[in-house]
């Protein structure tokens, strides 16, 4: 029984579809990228993070990436997260973690009857309204005469479904712990609500 999801959701360029560690894109939406390999899709539902790969050509391919990839500033990392409470509390959404770093984000949700799939979507959309809002959105100088500004995020995310209590605590320990693996403090935010069988041996498998 599924009983929350860790989901990881990537700001524009910071995992291509054809990354070596593996992706969850199909295909290359842009030509100039394909010449560095086709999609790398994988089926697992671990993290890929810590594979190897070679960084020199991962470097490459995102020089060719039709806009220079989002890094978020502290002042931008915070409309998100003043984006994702909103969202939450406007879907009902229970949310037992979150980091928000300058290329990527971790939330670990509780399952809800939307799904996932549909909760993401919400939270991306507040996102990508508040920034354009707020004239935050790192690509707003490359608005078309239209009016229209790029998207912040990467094509699709990756989510894992959580079926224990050792998952569940396994994954809030990861997402809070991500932003140290990258020097920086840990975080709080205020629509994290505890979980409440907060025991990082709660439901282990056994041997």
């Amino acid at each position: 029984m599924v009983l929350g999801y860790h989901a990881i959701m990537s700001f524009y360029g910071f995992w291509l579809p054809n990354d070596p560690r593996g992706s969850w894109s199909t295909w290359i939406r842009r030509w100039e990228l394909l010449r560095f390999g086709p999609a790398t899709k994988v089926d697992t539902h671990r993290s890929v993070a810590r594979a190897p790969c070679d960084h020199r050509l991962r470097r490459a391919a995102k020089a060719a990436l039709k806009y220079p990839p989002v890094v978020l500033s502290g002042k931008q990392a915070l409309a998100v997260g003043l984006a994702f409470q909103e969202a939450i509390e406007e879907g009902g959404y229970r949310c037992y973690a979150c980091s928000i770093l300058p290329e990527h984000v971790h939330l670990v949700l509780a399952r809800h009857p939307r799904k996932i799939e549909g909760m993401l979507m919400h939270l991306r959309s507040a996102v990508t309204r508040k920034l354009n809002a707020d004239g935050l959105n790192p690509l707003l100088k490359f608005e078309t005469p239209e009016g229209c500004v790029p998207t912040p995020w990467a094509h699709g995310f990756w989510k894992v479904y959580l079926n224990t209590p050792f998952d569940m605590n396994r994954a809030i320990t990861y997402a809070e712990n991500n932003p140290k693996k990258e020097g920086k403090p840990r975080q709080t935010w205020t629509m994290v609500v505890p979980y409440p069988y907060r025991d990082v041996t709660a439901g282990k498998p056994r041997r």
